[in-house]
Order: C-alpha cells, then sequence, then structure tokens
C-alpha cells in the first residue's frame, strides 16, 4: 500500500510557538508529503516569518473566516494525502512521530483514526502519564479524555484528540468538521465531534501512547482562554459537547446521557449532584456553573433537534 502523509496546522499569531512545531517535523525520520498551513489572511506577523524560513513541502492555505472548524475544513480540502494528520502550533512532535503512525495504517486496514499522547508541559515540567482509561464515552454519556496522561497498550477508543489525531483519507471521506459546533477560536470538542462521526461509519480509532507530541498550551486569541474562566466559553464547549453527544449515539444512549448530564454531570460542567458536591469549595461559582451548564446543554439539544429538519 502507497501512503502519503499530509499535515495539517491551522496557525494564528503564534509565530514563536509555530516555529518549534515546524522544527519538529523537519526532524522527522519519515518525513511529510506535505505540510498545510492554515493561515488567517489578517496575520501578518505569521506571514512574514514564513516567508524567511526554508521548509520542504510546505503549503500555505489563506482563510478569512475565525475559528479552527473553517481552517481544519480547509486544510482537509487542500490535502492530497491518503493519511491525513492534524496537529496544533503549539506542539513540537517527537522525531518518530508519523513513523509511528505510518506503521498503524499499514498495519490494519479497518483503522480509520489514529491519535496519541499529547505530553502537556506545565510551567516547564511534563505533566506524568497515568491513566489507562483514554478517549472513551461511558453508556451513560461521561466522557473520558487522558490522552495526554496515556498510559499502556495499543487500544481502540472513541476519542482522539485535536492536538494529535490523524485519519484514512477513505475514513473521513464526505466528512466535514461541524461547522454548528459554536466558537470564534478553539470551538472546543469539534474533535469529538469529528471521532464520532468516523466511528460511525464502521471504521476503528486508535491510541498509542507512543505516538507523541510536546504541547506547550500557547495563548489564545478568543473568549476561550485556557485559565481564565469565561461564561461564553463555557456555555459554547457545553453546547458542542451536548450537540455532538446527541447527534451520534443512539436513543438510549442519548436518554441515559441527557438523564446523567442533568442529574450528575462532570466537575467541569455539573449537574444537579456535582454542583451540590461542589457548594462547600466553590460556593457561588458552583451555582454559576450549574445555571450555565442547562444553559449550554438546553442550546445543544435545540442545535440537534433543528438539525434533524
Amino acid at each position: 500500500m502507497n501512503i502519503t502523509i499530509s499535515i495539517i496546522i491551522p496557525t494564528y499569531k503564534r509565530v514563536e510557538a509555530l516555529h518549534k512545531c515546524l522544527e519538529g517535523i523537519q526532524r522527522q525520520t519519515r518525513y511529510p508529503d506535505e505540510i498545510i498551513l492554515i493561515i488567517r489572511n489578517t496575520d501578518h506577523q505569521t506571514l512574514h516569518h514564513l516567508s524567511l524560513m526554508n521548509i520542504k513541502n510546505v503549503k500555505m492555505v489563506l482563510i478569512e473566516q475565525t475559528g479552527v472548524i473553517a481552517a481544519l475544513n480547509a486544510g482537509t480540502r487542500q490535502s492530497t494525502g491518503t493519511i491525513v494528520v492534524l496537529t496544533d502550533d503549539d506542539t513540537v512532535p517527537h522525531a518518530d512521530w508519523l513513523e509511528k503512525l505510518e506503521h498503524h495504517y499499514l498495519s490494519k486496514p479497518d483503522i480509520g483514526g489514529v491519535g496519541g499522547r499529547d505530553v502537556v508541559h506545565f510551567r516547564g515540567t511534563p505533566i506524568p502519564a497515568g491513566k489507562r482509561q483514554v478517549g472513551i464515552i461511558k453508556p451513560y454519556g461521561r466522557i473520558i479524555g487522558n490522552h495526554h496522561i496515556g498510559i499502556g497498550e495499543v487500544r481502540e477508543v472513541d476519542i482522539l484528540k485535536g492536538a494529535n489525531m490523524s485519519f484514512r483519507r477513505e475514513a473521513i471521506q464526505g466528512l466535514r468538521f461541524d461547522e454548528k459546533l459554536k466558537g470564534t477560536g478553539a470551538q472546543v470538542h469539534n474533535e469529538l465531534e469529528f471521532s464520532l462521526a468516523v466511528k460511525k461509519k464502521g471504521w476503528k480509532l486508535i491510541y498509542d501512547p507512543q505516538v507523541c507530541v510536546d504541547h506547550f498550551p500557547a495563548e489564545r486569541f478568543d473568549e476561550d482562554q485556557r485559565n481564565n474562566f469565561n461564561e461564553t466559553a463555557f456555555i459554547n464547549a457545553v453546547h458542542n459537547e451536548t450537540y455532538s453527544v446527541l447527534k451520534h449515539v443512539g436513543m438510549i444512549n442519548r436518554a441515559l446521557y441527557l438523564f446523567w448530564v442533568v442529574t450528575v454531570g462532570s466537575k467541569a460542567t455539573p449537574g444537579v449532584f456535582q454542583c451540590i458536591r461542589l457548594l462547600p469549595l466553590q460556593k457561588n461559582m458552583a451555582l454559576k456553573k450549574v445555571r450555565l451548564a442547562f444553559k449550554g446543554r438546553w442550546d445543544g439539544w435545540r442545535t440537534w433537534r433543528e438539525s434533524l429538519e
């Protein structure tokens, strides 16, 4: 089987991070057949910096629209590889990253997507791995990520993570990142919706903790700031999760999910029971989160219902 690899990297005003990312790609033991950089047409700083770099197989695609979904869709349309690899501009891939990805696609034809660990660096120190449950959705709807701290063997998962995920072109034929997801920048949970769409077509998604990129979370230029609570970003994230799950699971699991998110929920997006548990510590913030979570759930449910019409 002849495999060609396209890497897609959306970027916006993070020149230093992007420079390190591209240096990591240039050190790959299996060099990509094309590197597609999706750049906002107003991001003159990034465009100028790239004009000074000499990188093999780079293609720049300019877009006007905000948000990572528009960038990912533009990059996917422009790519030609039989394998489409997606990463963030604030990652630095390990030298054997693409070599290991390619090996999985060569090994089994039913693998539609492969992802791995993004080793998150916090205040200069990598967060140690230690979780075996990675990238799964429980039957009642609880979503477990942990892609950045996964350990253990290669296994099938439900969800890949946007900082380090790839897909066989055949598996994503006819799919697009869903533009009904909300947000103006990161558009959180876009990989949840896309991963579930690929699985729904019957393809397997594989997580290998040895397929690694280092992740240095950089500043975001939208409402979704990493370390500051923002009501709009919170509601958007809950909307996107709710819509994505309702869109892709069956009727029974849909009912279980709605019951669980309202009555229990997670620490990050509490339902009634989690709110009660968090009240002594978070006080008014717990009440605010549950109120905003319910608004996001309702918005997500409405978006899903409207999508059926």
